[in-house]
């Protein structure tokens, strides 16, 4: 599956949300700092499965009719910062959907994730994520799961990516940096971290109006790559037989 998380910097880049789908062909778009109000229900062939009601900077899932059926969307209220309680930019910092993959008949949670700014610590950072998790669990019980969006965590992802790995997810980092509005705060601010996915790629597209890039993650199912490869081996070793019969009969 592919996966867009975009940061729309309060809404600005909204008018490039077509042409991404047109171009990138997601299954899946994952908004933060959207305006909530004016989303429209579609974006190219990508169908909005919810917003946040709460938020002057909003999240949303869009997600692909013909792939997916949408069967239930949360909106989450995290630990706030200080600069939550003062200027009050977001009451529900995730949002996630549980999906069924028609394609692959089967379920899986997909979640849009906004953290605290900078200005927060990253202690808090790392609760807000850890919650996260815990509530995407609760979501969709040992179900595959990805959550994608803005961690606003640039420094100290190696600690971040053991708490990560601790609760049995897995962080991963896209292949050049997504934010370069501030000479100081340049790097990976926008990550993914999943559980029963492989993700083989995490792929930073080119810069629009927004200071953060989209980012396009690739995933599969893990178990599907493990049966994948059980079949090879399978199929492998019945050559061989087939080879060896073959050769006794021939002599």
């Amino acid at each position: 599956m592919r996966v867009i998380s975009y940061n729309l910097r309060k809404n600005r880049a909204s008018g490039e949300l077509v042409a991404l789908a047109e171009r990138y062909s997601p299954n899946i778009l994952c908004l933060q700092e959207c305006n909530t109000i004016d989303l429209p229900a579609e974006v190219g062939n990508l169908h909005l499965a919810d917003s946040t009601r709460r938020n002057r900077l909003g999240l949303a899932i869009y997600y692909n009719k013909d792939r997916f059926t949408a069967v239930k969307t949360q909106a989450f209220a995290l630990k706030k910062s200080l600069h939550d309680h003062l200027a009050a930019p977001a009451h529900e910092r995730l949002i996630a959907t549980r999906l069924v993959d028609n394609v692959a008949h089967r379920e899986f949670v997909v979640a849009s994730f906004h953290a605290a700014p900078l200005t927060a610590l990253n202690s808090l950072r790392r609760n807000q994520i850890r919650t996260a998790h815990e509530e995407l669990s609760l979501l969709g019980p040992g179900l595959p799961t990805l959550m994608v969006g803005d961690y606003n965590y640039p420094i100290f992802q190696g600690k971040l990516g053991n708490k990560v790995n601790q609760s049995g997810y897995d962080l991963t980092l896209s292949d050049t940096r997504t934010y370069t509005r501030y000479k100081f705060f340049r790097g990976h601010f926008d990550l993914a971290t999943s559980m029963g996915l492989m993700v083989s790629n995490v792929e930073t597209l080119p810069q629009g109006t927004s200071d953060h890039m989209p980012i396009l993650v690739t995933a599969t199912y893990s178990d599907e790559n493990r049966m994948q490869t059980d079949a090879a081996q399978h199929g492998a070793h019945r050559s061989e037989s087939v080879s060896a019969e073959g050769a006794d009969f021939i002599i």
